[in-house]
């Protein structure tokens, strides 16, 4: 059975999602995870964490001429169903979205390791500082048992020999980031994300290339705000016009 939801678009109105009244909903990370994805050719993509399918919603939307073949894994069951209402009502036939845990391993949740060209994530974060009244929330984003090391070691796993790792997070997670995927990926590329010129990056997007030995490319910064808070130009052709970071960057 569907949650309350309410109807709500992305990309200028391209994307129709539906989300839960009363709990998780989509941020402009997700559309910005799905922007900086590059060089998809065809084939299968997975979205890890898959929340209420903005990150693949978008994917599917903007890769539509090109017949992908996307799964969204969401530990949430009603998430995952009302991802799929999503999916069919937007007229993405090969858009789907499985209640999953990935702490249970591939076999568990019947999926077939090394077999993904692309895998996408925005997984969960904690900030200790902002907890989530919302049960559905801070399901989403302050898991007590939250470990990236697994979450992203799954991401490879998944992905095929040399497929790309996409993932957005926090700034301050990317030591940590790039400790994990040491020796794992290569050919990574950074991106900083900044709320406004001259204030810290809140946000990184971060690409790899499983198998990769190539080295690391810092990117030109992102800023998402003018200094009247509008949105820049740079986050209005992510966010409403639906480039891809390689138009714009």
């Amino acid at each position: 059975m569907l949650p309350e939801y309410t109807s709500d678009y992305l990309l200028d109105k391209k994307v129709k999602i539906f989300q839960p009244a009363d709990g998780y909903r989509a941020s402009s990370d997700a559309v910005l995870l799905a922007a900086f994805v590059s060089g998809f050719r065809g084939g299968k993509i997975l979205d890890v964490g898959s929340g209420t399918g903005a990150v693949s919603l978008c994917l599917y939307e903007r890769y539509a001429g090109l017949s992908p073949q996307i799964l969204g894994l969401e530990l949430q069951p009603e998430l995952a169903e009302l991802s799929n209402f999503s999916a069919k009502e937007n007229g993405f036939a090969n858009l789907k979205y499985q209640n999953a845990d990935i702490r249970l391993g591939t076999k568990a949740n019947n999926l077939t390791p090394c077999s993904f060209a692309i895998v996408a994530s925005n997984p969960p974060y904690s900030e200790s500082d902002m907890p989530s009244p919302n049960k559905s929330k801070a399901a989403a984003h302050n898991h007590a048992d939250f470990d990236l090391q697994h979450w992203l070691d799954f991401c490879l796993k998944m992905a095929k020999p040399f497929g790309q790792i996409y993932m957005v997070n926090r700034a301050e997670a990317l030591p940590k980031i790039c400790h994990i995927l040491q020796g794992k990926a290569g050919n990574m590329r950074i991106l900083p994300v900044y709320s406004k010129a001259g204030q810290n990056a809140k946000r990184v997007l971060v690409s790899a290339q499983k198998d990769s030995k190539a080295p690391c490319r810092i990117l030109p910064q992102f800023v998402m705000h003018s200094s009247d808070g509008s949105y820049s130009e740079q986050a209005q052709k992510i966010l409403r016009a639906g480039c891809g970071f390689e138009d714009i960057i």
